[in-house]
């Protein structure tokens, strides 16, 4: 019997709007407003400078270990920067730019490196889950948000954010089967930043993209500049108009760098060369997208400033934050909480009543302190 094709070679696109070199293809150019183009910049600059006060003040052992974000502001920025508030965020741990954008307060999010649960909790109105560690567990959780949007008739839209790593585990393809089997509102956002800790890409797929794992589940892929804002922001559109129209989910590849370290107890001297880094430093998304607003004449002189200023208040704000309620650890959890965490909450209320341990809201209450790690030694400055 001969063979037959029952599907062609397929075919997965890259998208580029504006290159590491300043060149514009302005048919590509997506729609934005002034206005619009400022709140990206803005953003994407308070990301940076955000992350580089939270390095110095991880290095100070006043937060705990976090994952810095710098290099990847437009693929977070971009993305996000085309949801809704009553569309669902679901992160991973490196994305503390689109939780700004989001709408959580700086001083939530430090809280939460302190090691505050806390830090974690969204406000009550807010459609984001908090940050997950453990590598793609949250794509699932994506998914579950996404078909009950789609069985309750809304028009809200789930993004998820996921890194290269994320596609070498399980979860990634359930969560990818899924989506293409039940065509819920989806749009998966894979920044794909070349090294999944010290395992380069190389290592961890023989696939020449990762948009084109989408394919064999029946998904749209695309590959974009995750450098490029506007690439960024147009594939986002896209897709997040296509999943709200029910035309079912989408995974975007944002092809990024970063330019620090995995997390604040990583050293990646030991597994990637100055060279390399260097190179992706000439594509620094900043500096790109910067020089484009100069030249519409929509530059922000004083920006920096004012967005160290709001950094500098938030920091205040989060070491003069009491205490939190010690029996807040048995909320949150159950809807009806089982009889042994009722016995184990009445218990811990007698013992602190017992020591007479301060009310949370206690001026005089000391401020949060992060623990320090193993031969960190904690001071504040």
């Amino acid at each position: 019997m001969p063979r037959t094709v029952l599907e062609p070679r397929f075919q997965v696109e890259h998208l580029s709007i504006l290159d590491s070199e300043g060149h514009l293809d302005a048919a590509l150019e997506p729609t934005l407003e002034p206005g619009e183009l400022r709140a990206l910049w803005r953003a994407m600059l308070l990301g940076r400078r955000l992350d580089e006060r939270m390095v110095r003040l991880q290095r100070q052992g006043r937060i705990g270990t976090f994952a810095p974000i710098k290099g990847q502001e437009a693929s977070q920025i971009g993305s996000a920067a085309t949801l809704r508030k009553t569309d669902w965020m679901v992160p991973s741990f490196r994305e503390t730019a689109a939780m700004i954008m989001r709408g959580w307060p700086i001083e939530k999010l430090l809280l939460l490196f302190a090691g505050y649960l806390e830090g974690a909790e969204p406000a009550p109105d807010q459609h984001d889950l908090p940050i997950t560690i453990p590598v793609a567990t949250q794509l699932p959780h994506a998914v579950g948000l996404a078909y009950a949007a789609q069985y309750r008739g809304d028009d809200a839209v789930v993004m998820v954010f996921l890194g290269d790593g994320a596609t070498s585990e399980g979860d990634f393809h359930e969560a990818m089967n899924f989506a293409g089997v039940w065509q819920v509102p989806v749009v998966f956002v894979c920044q794909n930043n070349q090294w999944a800790i010290s395992v380069p890409l190389k290592k961890q797929t023989h696939s020449r993209t990762l948009a084109q794992k989408a394919l064999a589940y029946g998904v749209p892929g695309l590959q974009v500049d995750g450098n490029d804002v506007l690439a960024v922001y147009a594939a986002a559109r896209e897709a997040v108009d296509r999943a709200r129209g029910g035309g079912g989910p989408t995974l975007i590849e944002c092809i990024t760098y970063r330019l620090g370290v995995h997390t604040t107890a990583d050293d990646p001297t030991k597994y990637r060369s100055d060279e390399e880094v260097r190179a992706w430093e000439r594509k620094d998304p900043l500096t790109r997208f910067r020089a484009y607003l100069e030249a519409r004449g929509l530059g922000e002189p004083g920006l920096e400033a004012t967005l160290d200023a709001e950094i500098a208040e938030a920091v205040r704000r989060f070491e003069a934050t009491p205490p939190a309620d010690p029996l807040a650890m048995f909320e949150h959890v159950h809807a009806e909480p089982p009889a042994h965490l009722r016995a184990q909450r009445e218990d811990l209320a007698r013992r602190l009543a017992a020591r007479g341990a301060p009310s949370p809201a206690d001026p005089g209450a000391a401020p949060p302190r992060a623990t320090p790690m193993r031969g960190q030694r904690l001071t504040r400055r």
